[in-house]
This record gives C-alpha cells, structure tokens and sequence, in this order.
C-alpha cells in the first residue's frame, strides 16, 4: 500500500475481484475514504489469423442482458505472467494456440475506481491444439474470424460494444 494508505477495509471479495474502502491522505494533505475495485490485471487478445482478419467471440454478458461480439480476454491467474495468460486464454476462449505475440500495449481501463491493468496481445502463427482447452463452466463462447471493416462495422453498429475491443482494433 502506498505511504498515503491510513487504513484498508476488504468489503467483499470474489473469483475475479475485491472491493475495499481505503482511508488514505491525498496529495492536497485531506484526508478521504476511497471505494476501490483490486483486480490481479487481464489480457486482451488480438487474434489474427492473416493480417486482414480479426477473431472475435460472441458471449452473453449478464450485466448488460446482451450478446456481444468482443475480442477474447481474460484475467491473470495468480503465479501467471501476461504472456503466460494470453497464451491459456487463447487456447480457451478460440481454440487455439498462437506461435507468435506481441505486445500492443497496457492500459487502465477504470483508474477513477479500479487498478485493473489490461494488457494487449496480438496473436499470430495461430495452430490448432492437441489437447481440449478447459472453459470456465458459466462461459458460453462462439469464435468466428471476421475482417478488419466486418469487426469495425461491428463496432459502429453497437454489435461489439465494448471499449476494449474498440482500442483493441484502433492498436492493429
């Protein structure tokens, strides 16, 4: 915890996620209790079958009561590297196993609430398996490789309406 930190509260913890309530001093020298989401850090996969194509999953996302189309991600298992990560999420989420990655870029989606950092991957050289990959049990994914217009159209039509895949496709 930074030196600021007073006090830190756990209000609840999840799979994914806890939520605390930290007592800190500001830089301004007042003293505030600020709500705030930890979460070990994610990976956001950019699929890419040849460089003209994206692979976007669809799943249902309960807290928008909708299907997506989004580009895979996950979160960092403990004792697990980024890399390491979207290696096990590509191999879960589209079935495949990526001979190359790159580094796009980190970023903070959330940083008024939440130190979640999402690092993203293009994935490339993309072979099939040999062994079946172990989805979480409340996952339902559907992968299909879409053009870079089809995947952009799928954007401005609200079809993938998520902010990470937006930045995603803008980092190719």
């Amino acid at each position: 915890m930074p030196e600021r930190t007073l006090s830190s509260e756990t209000v609840f913890t999840s799979k994914v996620f806890s939520l605390q309530s930290d007592r800190v001093y500001l830089p301004n020298g007042l003293e505030a209790t600020i709500p705030l989401i930890r979460h070990p850090g994610s990976v956001v996969l950019l699929p890419t079958p040849d460089p003209g194509h994206i692979v976007l999953v669809r799943q249902y996302r309960y807290s928008i009561d909708r299907w997506t189309w989004e580009l895979p991600a996950g979160t960092i298992s403990p004792g697990e590297t980024p890399k390491q990560a979207a290696i096990r999420e590509c191999h879960e989420e589209i079935e495949k196993l990526p001979g190359h990655i790159e580094t796009l870029g980190k970023f903070y989606p959330t940083p008024g609430y939440c130190n979640e950092l999402m690092s993203f991957f293009r994935l490339t050289e993309l072979t099939e398996p040999n062994h079946n990959a172990n989805r979480d049990g409340d996952e339902e994914i559907e992968a299909e490789v879409f053009s870079l217009d089809e995947a952009w159209q799928l954007v401005r039509n609200a079809e993938a309406p998520d902010m990470k895949t937006a930045l995603g496709l803008k980092l190719l």
